[in-house]
């Protein structure tokens, strides 16, 4: 386990902290102002239930079943219960690194001092992180509004000893073997508690987080097999002249132009306009590549301000403020993360369908200005590349399906007391699948173009230094080079998790220096 400690203060948190709890299992600590701050908020919260004036979450019932006022005697029960009956998630289980993330983005709100819960619940739920016990939460169960309910309340569950939770070998057991054999006391909620660690964006946020790591990645990888594909195609590189796009000063159309130009120095394949087709322009999918990279790179810069403002927000309702007051908001409604998880999905989409008809390019004799058909060894006798299309086409069109906007929906809930809702952990959902299919597109141009470089090696021409080293480093990864048909899955399948892993801009930027 990593033994870096991300320590959660009053003031937020940061993309990095998120990423390295939930992915590379990072400590975490409280800090003393943040431990300060609870005790301060708690005190408020104690005064106010001794009053007999109802306080919402506090004294009352919740949602449509708030104009109840709760008597002392039943409000533990009340904080029991409600953690309970709203851990009502349904369907296959949720990636260990999300529930990780949305537990520590709890706690982040947590120690910001505005929810009025106790020190040692705080404590607890750091110790769970800390442990390597990660609840069990189902795919269905969030409207994204009023926080991400059932997923939230199935991590509370487990900090009450209740419930199912994998422990740090991966095996799941019942949530209070796990905590009893890491010496950790389950704890027992006191008023507004079991309501302050259920309302919040967190589920949501965290997903946009590892999205935009992913996606960044994904962006610059595109930007690369894009140089490769337009050097295999025999393109011109002057379309990526600076001067050009700065004409049309968008920031994120600078960067990937200026990345395929570096990647494609010193290439002796690009401007090699055949004689039998002269070409005075390159097809739209290898000409404006850098236009749709690089719309594609300014949705994720607006996307990560939105991250950021949430990263740094006390998500929870009623919110404990400073002058002692506790007050009903709006804040966890998750339209605006739910806005641009959607707009991601749109802008990859969009990113692999440009990659795929490239491809499509590659592979077609009539198009791809004299590489063999369907980049076969014996075309007829082999099939080449054919079904590895077929394959990036499919995940296309799921792409397309994906890129439809869950945020646009809304429906009613909570006896009509919730009446829009932001869809927003649904959002999240399938933009995790549309990042996975993403990676898998861009591997296939990845398989494509690389082989494709390399026929034209052997028809005598020099490729990039750059792409040299992509191709290289993508050989050592076990994925092979031209030749007669073979089991062409496993080959994918590397070139996949190559993709994923970074070893596109590993590869390259030796050569090129930092890309963007």
């Amino acid at each position: 386990m990593d033994m870096h400690t991300v320590v959660v203060g009053t003031s937020g948190t940061t993309a990095q902290d998120v990423i390295a709890v939930a992915r590379g299992n990072a400590r975490v600590e409280l800090s003393a102002d943040a431990v300060a701050a609870l005790a301060a908020a708690r005190e408020i919260v104690d005064a106010l239930a001794a009053k007999p004036e109802p306080v919402y979450g506090v004294s009352t019932g919740f949602g449509a079943l708030a104009s109840r006022h709760i008597s002392p005697e039943l409000r533990a029960q009340l904080q029991r219960n409600i953690v309970r009956s709203h851990a009502a998630g349904m369907g296959p289980r949720v990636e260990r690194e999300v529930v990780r993330a949305l537990m520590f983005l709890r706690l982040k709100t947590v120690a910001s001092g505005h929810t009025g819960v106790r020190p040692e619940v705080a404590q607890t739920m750091a110790d769970v992180l800390n442990a390597g016990i990660t609840p069990v939460v189902h795919e269905y169960g969030s409207l994204g509004c009023s926080g991400d309910l059932a997923p939230l309340s199935h991590c509370a569950l487990a900090l009450m000893g209740e419930g199912d939770a994998e422990g740090p070998d991966g095996t799941v057991r019942p949530a209070g073997e796990l905590l009893a054999a890491h010496g950790i006391t389950p704890v027992e909620l006191r008023e507004k508690e079991g309501l302050a660690l259920l309302n919040g964006t967190d589920g949501m946020l965290g997903m946009l987080v590892m999205a935009l790591a992913d996606l960044r990645t994904l962006y610059t990888s595109a930007d690369v097999t894009a140089a490769l594909s337009l050097e295999a195609l025999l393109g011109t590189d002057k379309v990526l002249a600076p001067e050009l796009h700065a004409i049309r000063p968008h920031p994120g159309q600078g960067a990937s132009a200026d990345n395929m130009l570096r990647v494609l120095a010193g290439s002796g394949l690009t401007g090699h306009h055949q004689d039998d087709a002269p070409r005075v322009q390159d097809a739209y999918s290898v000409r404006c590549a850098p236009q749709v990279n690089g719309a594609g790179r300014d949705t994720l810069a607006y996307a990560a301000t939105v991250a950021d403002r949430e990263l740094a927000s006390a998500v929870d309702n009623p919110v404990v403020l400073p002058d002692g007051r506790v007050e009903s908001n709006g804040n966890f409604h998750g339209a605006p993360v739910a806005y641009v998880l959607d707009f991601l999905a749109i802008a990859a989409a969009d990113l692999g369908s440009i990659t795929e008809r490239r491809t499509d390019r590659l592979l077609d004799k009539n198009r791809s200005h004299g590489l063999p058909p369907f980049l076969a060894d014996d075309a007829g006798v082999d099939s080449g590349l054919m079904i590895a299309q077929y394959t990036q086409a499919a995940l296309v069109s799921e792409m397309k399906r994906l890129a439809v906007p869950a945020s646009a929906d809304s429906i009613p809930s909570s006896a009509m007391q919730e009446d829009h809702v932001s869809m927003g952990w649904s959002a999240a959902r399938k933009l995790r699948t549309a990042v996975g299919n993403l990676a898998r597109i861009v591997a296939v141009e990845l398989y494509a173009a690389t082989r494709a470089v390399e026929l034209r090696a052997q028809q005598g021409l020099t490729p990039a230094p750059a792409t040299l080293a992509v191709i290289e480093a993508l050989r050592a990864a076990g994925v092979e080079g031209p030749g007669p048909d073979r089991f062409l899955s496993p080959d994918l399948a590397a070139a996949d998790a190559f993709v994923r892993a970074g070893g596109v801009v590993s590869a390259v930027e030796p050569v090129t220096g930092p890309l963007a």
